[in-house]
């Protein structure tokens, strides 16, 4: 019973929160059994608390229930709907995940414009770069005014190159160049430089990495390896000529088995 709740714990009935609280703590120090208290009762001690957390509880449910589903600190909130009888529709346009949200259209579409994409893209950084390194070292010695200049020849440059190649896709696409001589095929030139086992995007790549100066590190390693080659073969020759022809003496053949 409620009222037997606020009459165990010594407070009018409907007392708020903070008074049942103030009135626990008083009877605990009073009847708790570990208290000094000459009123120590460990029965009367056990009924104060139940009716503490009798009250507690109610206090709690009335929170929640005032609160519209709010409870406690907000630990029992829980989100309602406005309208719960308007299903759940997947949206009708997505982004795409794969190929960076680049392009439209069928998979192959999207990644043939997607590779179109990123080397544009490296283009454009090649060109950023060369601009930024050629302000660096002009810095040094040329004026501001002359490095402006510069830069600015550089971009109508790259400016210049876009635009024909804009005038050479536009002209393949009206059919002026249909009378060629090997229209629709690949380059020869393509077809003897052009790795199978690499990329195309990435050969593409290499190549405006190339045109700009930059080496990368596989053919950087290739010719190590072609010169380091060259090295042995004639160091071999050189210590081969040192020695007889065959067949070779002992001596000679333990020479010729240390050389190598």
């Amino acid at each position: 019973d409620i009222s037997q709740w606020y009459k165990t714990l010594r407070v009018p009935y409907n007392s708020d929160q903070d008074t049942v609280r103030a009135a626990y703590i008083n009877l605990v120090k009073r009847f708790h059994p570990d208290s000094k208290s000459s009123e120590t009762d460990v029965n009367k001690f056990r009924e104060i608390e139940r009716a503490y957390r009798n009250l507690q509880d109610k206090f709690c449910r009335e929170r929640y229930n005032k609160n519209d589903c709010e409870g406690e600190y907000g630990l029992y909130y829980n989100e309602k709907n406005d309208d719960e009888s308007i299903d759940h529709t997947a949206p009708q346009h997505r982004q795409y995940l794969s190929y960076d949200g680049v392009g439209s259209g069928t998979p192959s579409q999207r990644q043939k414009q997607h590779a179109k994409h990123r080397a544009a893209k490296a283009v454009e950084n090649v060109t950023n770069f060369r601009i930024n390194k050629m302000q660096d070292d002009s810095n040094k010695s040329l004026t501001l005014k002359e490095s402006r200049k510069k830069a600015k020849d550089i971009q109508t440059k790259f400016g210049v190159d876009r635009l024909v190649e804009d005038l050479i896709q536009e002209s393949i696409s009206k059919g002026e160049f249909d009378n060629l001589p090997g229209k629709g095929k690949p380059l020869k030139t393509l077809q003897r430089t052009h790795n199978p086992y690499v990329d195309f995007v990435t050969h593409k790549m290499n190549e405006v990495l190339i045109d700009n100066g930059f080496t990368p590190a596989w053919i950087t390693l290739q010719k190590e390896i072609t010169e380091h080659r060259e090295k042995i073969k004639a160091r071999l020759i050189a210590d081969r000529g040192k020695i007889g022809p065959l067949p070779l003496s002992q001596e000679e053949q333990l020479f010729w088995e240390e050389t190598k």
